[in-house]
């Protein structure tokens, strides 16, 4: 059976990984043995799952060939014993069919995340500042490490621009449905009269590219170097520290200003683009597949969002899987896990029924 040539395959990787793992040839390389150490968790729990699956199938058998001998009593003991581990099996194979669906090929990488102040003015730049104040108390929660990027503030203490790296376990996973436009609907401090404005945020949520993955020739570089400037347009730097890179193949810009380095600031900036040109080319190649998902796309107006923060109703609603909850306080300050783990279920769902 093709299905157990499949089992076959990764038990004899993960026999050979656990061998290799081993070796001291290995434990002096310390990429290739951190590369082995990665399959080799991955196939542990397909191997685990694989090898209850033959014990099953194995008492199954092996009380199958007992009942056309066994008595009365015997059978009724037997006929128990191949229903029990009939429903093990089915358990075991439904587990291993979703362990060895094809993965999301950003799994396990770390991200960086660009939040930005869209429509609404100084509300929406406040809304930025809101939003990252979320990512970090989350990102505390899983004990993911934050490392600011750049930020451009505004006059009354917003972002209009934000960027950040998360590193830590499963940081793509959880942070890949956050990218989009995100609306919110509350009364501005700027506001007298005590009326509802509805202004919006975008998130850009890239997963990190190694320099192997995205090949960058320096000659479709331009570099520009200039003095960094605070809210207002003042400067605040005396030096020319900050950095804009255009990659002239694709028009795309980044601008770096945050460290004293210009140096420190071209290593983010290219490690921002480097993030950028693997996302286009993962979405190229997704789009010649499929045009049914169409992920962190939008201008950031207030008609288009992917999740609705109002204030007044105390309530959060995503709209792409219709979840509302009422309990916008909580998830302000990092409690994400219960959106994140709804969005999960809905993706897997999916995934189940187009294979």
């Amino acid at each position: 059976m093709e299905e157990n040539a499949a089992y076959e395959e990764i038990e004899a990787e993960f026999v050979a990984l656990e061998a290799r793992l081993a070796d001291p040839e290995l434990l002096a390389d310390r990429d290739a043995y951190t590369a082995a150490a990665r399959r080799f968790k991955e196939l542990e729990a397909k191997a685990v799952r694989i090898r209850e699956l033959r014990g099953y199938r194995e008492d199954i058998e092996t009380a199958t060939e007992m009942l056309a001998e066994a008595d009365a009593a015997e059978q009724g003991l037997l006929e128990a014993e191949i229903e029990t581990a009939t429903a093990a099996a089915s358990g075991l194979e439904a587990e291993l069919a979703e362990l060895l669906a094809p993965k999301d090929p950003n799994d396990g990488k770390n991200v960086i995340v660009e939040i930005k102040g869209a429509e609404g003015g100084e509300e929406a730049n406040l809304f930025a500042r809101d939003l990252f104040d979320m990512y970090s108390a989350f990102a505390g929660q899983q004990r993911w490490k934050l490392e600011m990027m750049n930020a451009q503030g505004s006059d009354m203490g917003g972002y209009t621009d934000v960027v950040f790296m998360l590193r830590g376990d499963d940081v793509w996973r959880k942070m890949k449905y956050e990218g989009g436009p995100h609306r919110v609907q509350r009364v501005p401090v700027t506001e007298s009269q005590g009326r509802v404005h509805t202004s919006s945020a975008t998130v850009s949520v890239l997963p990190e590219a190694e320099e192997v993955e995205v090949h960058i020739d320096e000659k479709d570089l331009q570099v520009d170097v200039y003095r960094s400037s605070g809210p207002g347009g003042q400067s605040v730097n005396t030096t020319d520290s900050a950095v804009r890179i255009t990659h002239m193949p694709t028009g795309l810009v980044v601008s770096m200003q945050d460290e004293k380095s210009q140096l420190q600031n071209r290593n983010k900036a290219m490690a921002v683009l480097r993030a950028r040109l693997l996302q286009a080319e993962q979405q190229r190649r997704q789009d010649e597949l499929s045009e049914q998902r169409r992920d962190q796309v939008g201008g950031g107006g207030r008609s288009e969002k992917i999740r609705t923060y109002n204030f007044k109703e105390n309530r959060v609603s995503d709209h792409r899987i219709g979840l509302t909850l009422y309990k916008l306080d909580r998830i302000l300050a990092g409690d994400l896990d219960e959106v994140v783990d709804a969005l999960a279920e809905a993706e897997r769902q999916e995934n189940l029924v187009g294979s």
